[in-house]
């Protein structure tokens, strides 16, 4: 089970900061921002190896389910 920032959403981010630098704004003027998206990603073959019982409730907040 991993819950961590969407990686999509980061590179968007990151290209919007990029593209402010190259049209003459200073990297130190720009505002440091937090990530905002985050997902849930739950593998059910590895918790079924280490004997886990996943609940369904937790399968349904899920943004991903690898079987």
């Amino acid at each position: 089970m991993a819950y961590s920032v969407n990686l999509p959403d980061m590179f968007h981010r990151s290209a919007t900061f990029v593209d402010k630098i190259l049209k003459g704004a200073k990297p130190a003027d720009l505002p440091m921002e937090q990530p905002t998206k985050f997902e849930l990603v739950v593998n059910l073959k590895t918790a079924k190896a280490l004997g886990l019982t996943i609940p369904h409730s937790l399968l349904l907040r899920a943004d991903q389910v690898l079987e």
